[in-house]
C-alpha cells in the first residue's frame, strides 16, 4: 500500500457566519498557532485547509471551538492553489462561489438555530373528505358571484 493511501488528503473550506466572533486573519492565525501540518490558505469567507485526513480533522474540530456557532465547514474537492479552481489561474470567480455567496446569507439563521436547538414534530396533513371539499368549493364561489 502506498504512502497516498495511508493518509488520503483533503481540503475543507471554514466558513465564517456574518455574526463570527472572530476575524478571517485572526481564524488564520489561530490555526498556524496549531503547528498542526496542513496547508492553510486565507480566504474572504474564512480559510481553505488541506492536509491529511486526520490533520484536518483535528484543525477543524480546534477551530470551531473559537466559535461553534459561527465557523462552517464545506467541503472541497481541491487543494488550495489547484490550475483548475484558482481564479488566479482563471481569471474569474472560481465555480461554487455565487453558491457560497448564496448560502453565506442563511448561515446567521443557522447558527441561532445551533444556539437554540428545539424539538421539531412534523404533523402529517389530513386528507380532506369530498364533503369538505365541496363545502370549500361551493363558498368560494358564492363569494366570486357576490364580488361580481
Amino acid at each position: 500500500m502506498s504512502q497516498e493511501n495511508q493518509n488520503p488528503k483533503i481540503t475543507r473550506m471554514l466558513v465564517l457566519g456574518p455574526s463570527a466572533n472572530i476575524s478571517t486573519s485572526e481564524l488564520v492565525q489561530r490555526l498556524h498557532m496549531m503547528e498542526i501540518p496542513i496547508i492553510i490558505k486565507s480566504t474572504c469567507y474564512g480559510a481553505i485547509v488541506h492536509g491529511d485526513k486526520k490533520d484536518v480533522e483535528d484543525s477543524i474540530e480546534r477551530a470551531r471551538k473559537l466559535d461553534p456557532y459561527n465557523i462552517f465547514i464545506k467541503d472541497r474537492g481541491f487543494p488550495p492553489g489547484d490550475p483548475r479552481r484558482c481564479r488566479g489561474h482563471r481569471g474569474a470567480a472560481r465555480e461554487g462561489f455565487h453558491q457560497l455567496e448564496r448560502e453565506f446569507r442563511l448561515l446567521d439563521f443557522v447558527g441561532e438555530a445551533l444556539k437554540q436547538p428545539q424539538k421539531v414534530r412534523l404533523k402529517k396533513p389530513q386528507k380532506v373528505s369530498p364533503d369538505v371539499f365541496r363545502e370549500i368549493i361551493n363558498e368560494k364561489t358564492k363569494k366570486n358571484h357576490k364580488k361580481e
